[in-house]
């Protein structure tokens, strides 16, 4: 079966597999960035298949797939809101770690060491594909997103984040984050793999899909916290698309 998984991308995050849960960790920058991504995703799967979030378990009935899950800081959020939850992950080390941390907490979330590829291939079809921070460490983007795109029911809508590429992103997610502030080991991310938000719109359209959203997560180092931006795609940045029906 041909992939897009990049052997190299996964070895890094397998190494850092032990600390997904440890806030203070490695991982640190997405616990950090968990509560507005949170927010994005929760809005526009509300938007999207008229949801109601201040009721109990407002996604019930609806098949989530969560790519690149790692300890599943997005998968048991979205199972807690009533979901269907398959978290999956090219790296076999973080699935034991989101197993056990969602027993843990009560939670029952299918994960499975898998690639969206091999999950398309068998047929699995879902209403929401959860695709963040993944296509900027895969070997083949285009591919990548045609598989997301055919884990869509008609109609489905997948949110994808990643890193624009420009000056201000290498400086800060590279320069800041792995070498300055030391959130992330030294080559966790390659700057020349990362997508401007165009070329984003371009991949997803050519993968079949409509990019419906985008917007900005913007870092404030005075408050230390993350928001929501308009205008601001400089760096980190979400969208949402649909497939047609």
């Amino acid at each position: 079966m041909v992939t897009t998984v990049d052997p190299a991308e996964i070895a890094k995050f397998e190494a850092m597999a032990a600390e997904w849960w440890d806030a203070e960790g490695k991982f640190k920058p997405l616990h950090m960035l968990n509560p507005c991504r949170l927010d994005y995703i929760t809005r526009q799967i509300a938007a999207e298949y008229g949801r109601d979030l201040t009721t109990p378990l407002p996604f019930a009935g609806l098949r989530l797939v969560d790519i690149g899950c790692g300890g599943g800081l997005l998968s048991e959020p979205m199972a807690r809101l009533g979901a269907e939850v398959v978290g999956v992950d090219a790296a076999a080390g973080n699935i034991p770690v989101a197993k056990i941390h969602a027993e843990q907490s009560g939670l029952s979330i299918d994960y499975r060491h898998t690639t969206a590829e091999a999950l398309a291939e068998a047929g699995e079809r879902f209403d929401v594909v959860l695709n963040m921070e993944v296509v900027e460490h895969v070997a083949d983007p285009l591919a990548y997103l045609t598989a997301c795109q055919r884990l869509l029911k008609p109609g489905g809508l997948m949110i994808c984040s990643t890193l624009n590429r420009n000056p201000k992103s290498f400086l800060v997610a590279i320069v800041g984050a792995e070498h300055i502030m030391r959130w992330l080991p030294k080559g966790t991310h390659d700057w020349n793999k990362f997508i401007t938000p165009d070329e984003l719109f371009t991949l997803l359209q050519q993968a079949g899909l409509d990019p419906v959203d985008r917007k900005g997560f913007q870092f404030n180092p005075i408050s230390w916290s993350w928001r929501i931006s308009e205008r601001d795609l400089s760096v980190n940045y979400v969208t949402s698309s649909v497939k047609p029906d």
